[in-house]
């Protein structure tokens, strides 16, 4: 279902979005704990372990133990309006252009639809297109997520209103770049091995129980979750510490903080400051998020959609093509 398909069911632009912006939705109240705790991990600058006493998290179990006794349990959704917002519009955004393009393929071009790197190529631009308008949202999601007690902002319009009076409107783009660079390949990648999953599993148990479907959707999405969230997690560490520019003395009781004067910058300072490990801080929580939120996005995209499809008459449930 996901993707164009002529010769099975399709949903229309709509649908798409909704069904987009609905499994976002679901998936983010999941798995907002283990973001917050990702976030934490790639903005500290000191070492992540129990040998290094100036680190103020060693690993996951500690950090959590250390954001409930000091934060409570609330701690861990932080920022979840703006993460809502930004996983609902990044959801409807990236599924509608995803389907659009890869009918787009399919109709003008010699591609097909199903064609792995169509689904490559389709789901980095689809990505791209949902990250420049979802940015800002973004960067108010980390900023959340990131400042500790007492809270520099108080709500999300407190937050906004601040942001642009202290540092101008361009501080919602802060970490673009690496943002685009990365989730292409990233989402690209995603949906590549979804597909590829997809088609393996189908040709293993050709015969699999239409109930099994959801379980195959989940595994096979939380598969090509983790293999590029792996394959793509140093930019994403950059953008995070990007976005936080310029947000230095909410960071202070974390431990040290750095100001980075742009992507090749805080390239440098990190390889310098903390070797190439630094790349790679919160990459455990991070995959564990990666596996339960891409899994769960695309199981509940794939559930969305047939339900959609079930709901409309049998004369329409194929969109007209071309």
């Amino acid at each position: 279902m996901v993707g164009y398909d002529p010769e099975g069911r399709c949903v229309s632009t709509a649908e798409a979005a909704a069904a987009g912006s609905a499994s976002g939705l679901v998936t983010r109240v999941l798995v907002s704990p283990l973001d917050v705790l990702k976030i934490r991990f790639q903005l500290q600058i000191e070492q992540l372990s129990s040998r290094n006493p100036a680190a103020k998290y060693h690993g996951i179990l500690q950090a959590v133990q250390c954001i409930f006794r000091e934060e409570g349990l609330t701690a861990f959704w932080k920022g979840h309006v703006p993460a809502q917002f930004l996983s609902v519009g990044f959801g409807a955004v990236q599924f509608m252009t995803f389907e659009g393009l890869t009918e787009l393929m399919h109709n003008f071009t010699s591609f097909k639809a199903r064609d792995p790197l169509v689904h490559l190529v389709c789901g980095g631009l689809a990505a791209c297109t949902a990250s420049v308008a979802v940015q800002p949202v973004d960067t108010l999601r980390t900023r959340f997520a990131a400042q500790g007690e007492p809270k520099i902002y108080l709500n999300l319009r407190h937050a906004v209103v601040t942001m642009y009076q202290t540092e101008g409107p361009q501080t919602f783009y802060r970490g673009l770049t690496p943002t685009l660079i990365a989730v292409f390949p990233y989402a690209g990648l995603q949906f590549f091995f979804y597909n590829i999953l997809q088609q393996f599993s189908k040709w293993v148990i050709p015969d699999e129980a239409k109930t099994g479907a959801g379980v195959r959707n989940l595994v096979c999405g939380s598969c090509a979750g983790v293999v590029s969230k792996s394959l793509t997690y140093p930019l994403d560490l950059v953008k995070k510490r990007l976005q936080v520019g310029g947000f230095e003395h909410a960071r202070a009781a974390f431990g040290q903080v750095r100001t980075y004067g742009g992507f090749l910058d805080c390239v440098r300072q990190i390889m310098r400051e903390e070797g190439p490990g630094g790349f790679f801080k919160g990459l455990s929580p991070s995959l564990l998020k990666a596996a339960f939120s891409s899994g769960l996005i695309f199981f509940w995209y794939e559930l969305f959609c047939s339900l959609l499809s079930t709901m409309k008459s049998p004369e329409s449930t194929k969109r007209k093509e071309g």
